[in-house]
């Protein structure tokens, strides 16, 4: 009796992987679909995906019934109505883009650069939010795209912010681009290179991208004092010569403490808001020490009385 429950049990796990899979392989469909490779036609995802023609076509359906594809001319697909309904839906409702309502807009009156709301997603960042100044150009970074998780401004600050267990994870796959993007050839010197980030509580970083651009981006904090997110502008020094970077970098991180306060005061009970202020001034000030001393200092005051 014991071994027939070993074996349903088995074979209970077994098809639970199975169905994952195929979950997963379904899924992958979605992420084929591109600004170069707008429309596919069924026989070409059944090839990208390396399955049989009657699961491929199985695959399709179900997507396209869902609303995630639908058809184009000649038999072919494109991403379907439902995408652009969940985008609607991410809009209106996502906590971050919440939080940020009006704070782009300031920032970038405030001192005339594009400003961008990104945040992590695997080992890249992906741009959820902007705000552009007069005159932008068109090809700048923009909501939708994606960016190395080890390059610019906004990545780097999010990186540095990051809980240490996925750090112990990103490195052993990314240490080729680590080193490459010049933080450092060694874990130790990651590390280091990191911490240097979070104790300024910014990122400033100069042609990574464009020639001649300036990147400042500052983290959105969580109560655990990470970061999934952040915010930041970005210039070209040709065109304008009049910024002040400090005053940028002072703007940014002030826009980034505002987002964080709003966003902990969003899912923080009435009794906890004050530690919402302590993690907004911490952001300002760039460095934690002071704050989580006092914090302890307080909690221990607290307990005492």
């Amino acid at each position: 009796m014991a071994r027939s429950n070993s074996t349903t049990q088995a074979g209970s796990a077994a098809a639970s992987v199975d169905s994952a899979s195929s979950l997963a392989k379904m899924l992958h469909i979605l992420q084929l679909f591109s600004e170069t490779e707008p429309v596919w036609s069924p026989p070409a995802l059944i090839e990208a995906l390396e399955t049989s023609r009657s699961t491929g076509y199985r695959y399709i359906k179900a997507l396209h019934d869902a609303g995630l594809l639908s058809t184009a001319s000649n038999g072919y697909y494109r991403l379907g109505p439902r995408v652009i309904e969940m985008d609607l839906q991410i809009r209106l409702t996502d906590p971050l883009l919440l939080a940020s309502h009006g704070v782009l807009e300031d920032l970038v009156e405030r001192i005339g650069h594009s400003a961008l709301l990104c945040t992590a997603f695997g080992d890249s960042v992906l741009c959820v939010g902007e705000c552009r100044a007069p005159d932008s150009p068109a090809n700048r970074f923009s909501r939708g795209q994606r960016r190395p998780l080890f390059q610019g401004a906004i990545s780097k600050v999010i990186l540095a912010h990051l809980p240490h267990h996925r750090l112990k994870a990103i490195y052993p796959r990314q240490h080729a681009e680590i080193e490459n993007a010049g933080l450092g050839s060694t874990w130790s010197d990651f590390r280091a290179n990191l911490g240097k980030i979070k104790r300024a509580g910014f990122a400033l970083t100069y042609g990574e991208f464009n020639p001649g651009v300036y990147g400042v981006a500052a983290p959105i904090l969580t109560n655990q004092r990470t970061a999934w997110s952040s915010v930041g502008v970005a210039w070209d020094e040709k065109n304008r010569r009049d910024v002040d970077v400090e005053h940028a970098v002072l703007a940014v991180k002030q826009a980034a403490a505002t987002i964080s306060k709003r966003m902990l005061e969003s899912e923080t009970p009435a009794s906890d808001r004050p530690r919402a202020d302590e993690l907004a001034d911490e952001v300002r000030s760039g460095d934690g020490t002071k704050s989580r001393k006092a914090t302890k200092s307080t909690r221990a005051t607290e307990s005492s009385m």
